[in-house]
């Protein structure tokens, strides 16, 4: 299906759902999400995959209410408001822990599944991993913990490379944790970065132009959703001013970035989805241990990596999950 027609189909069905009598006989997933529709239109194919392997078709015999902030994190306490009101049966929180934050305040009755990046205990989601407890569960990619080892990739990648770059989104509340990292990872290795904080596209074209102008060498992008969905800028960007860096997640990579160190994004909402059909069932989130990624891709474009005039490693593209080519 392409994008458009996959974006339209979501407006319709939800616009089509509160007026049908028959509709209101279907459970209602509330969809809650940070960031737009149109950005996150991978993620939402994925988590209808979870949903369908549990025996739920959006359309069918489920229907999803979706809600994006479209990047503004202060409008997801309202969005949260109106999907407990509408009294769904089950609240979904897209894109770091600011959604499921704002829907755990908003109830305490209607079961809520997460996909996030960042320890779900740390933020008060849940009491603990194994036994979440209340009405919150789902599946954390750790996507926060993991800036150490893309530093350690890159590296080994431009070794005499002195000066690096670090571009965080300050909303996110992974941003410390994500800084705290590499910085402690770089003093580890010699090794010297800024920290570029950027919450807009025009931040994003500044960070870049600063990075240019002081010479800086190589850069790594925090995890953060805003950041996804800005993937093909922050590509575009690193190839016009010829700068090796890394990322989070493969999707970056699968559109032209170098390398990238990370879980599956997508995979993470596809279990969510599954998370999400088995609360339709009846299973309790109390009952449902938080999911947490055990498998790790790191993925080079053999092709950027060219343009770009570097040559891999051996020993990196034998550590590669997935070359690009």
């Amino acid at each position: 299906m392409r994008r458009r027609e996959f974006i339209t189909l979501i407006s319709g069905v939800v616009a089509a759902w509160p007026l049908g009598a028959s509709a209101q006989q279907l459970p209602v997933i509330g969809f809650l999400g940070s960031p737009s529709a149109a950005e996150w239109v991978p993620f939402v194919s994925a988590f209808q995959r979870g949903l369908k392997e549990t025996g739920y078709i959006e359309g069918e015999n489920v229907a999803v209410d979706y809600r994006w902030a479209d990047g503004q994190y202060d409008r997801l306490p309202a969005l949260a408001a109106e999907l407990v009101a509408r009294q769904v049966a089950v609240i979904f929180a897209a894109g770091s822990a600011v959604p499921a934050v704002a829907a755990k305040a908003a109830t305490t009755s209607i079961p809520i599944v997460f996909a996030l990046g960042i320890d779900p205990v740390q933020f008060g989601l849940v009491a603990s991993l194994n036994r979440p407890g209340g009405n919150v569960t789902g599946v954390n990619f750790l996507a926060a913990d993991l800036g150490e080892k893309a530093l350690g990739l890159i590296h080994e990648l431009v070794r005499n490379v002195p000066v690096g770059a670090v571009l965080v989104n300050p909303k996110n509340p992974n941003a410390d944790a994500v800084t705290g990292n590499v910085q402690e990872m770089a003093r580890s290795l010699g090794l010297y970065f800024h920290i570029f904080n950027v919450s807009s596209a025009s931040e994003i074209d500044a960070a870049f132009g600063s990075i240019t102008d002081q010479r800086i060498g190589m850069l790594l992008v925090g995890a953060d959703p805003f950041l996804l969905s800005r993937r093909d800028q922050l590509v575009a960007l690193a190839a016009r001013y010829a700068i090796p860096a890394i990322y989070f997640a493969r999707d970056l990579v699968a559109v032209g970035g170098l390398m990238s160190y990370g879980t599956n994004i997508s995979d993470a909402y596809r279990r969510a989805g599954i998370y999400t059909g088995k609360i339709l069932k009846g299973a309790r989130p109390a009952d449902l241990p938080v999911e947490q990624s055990t498998r790790f891709e790191f993925v080079i474009n053999l092709k950027t990596a060219k343009t770009l005039g570097l040559s891999i490693p051996d020993r990196l593209l034998a550590l590669a999950d997935e070359v690009i080519e």
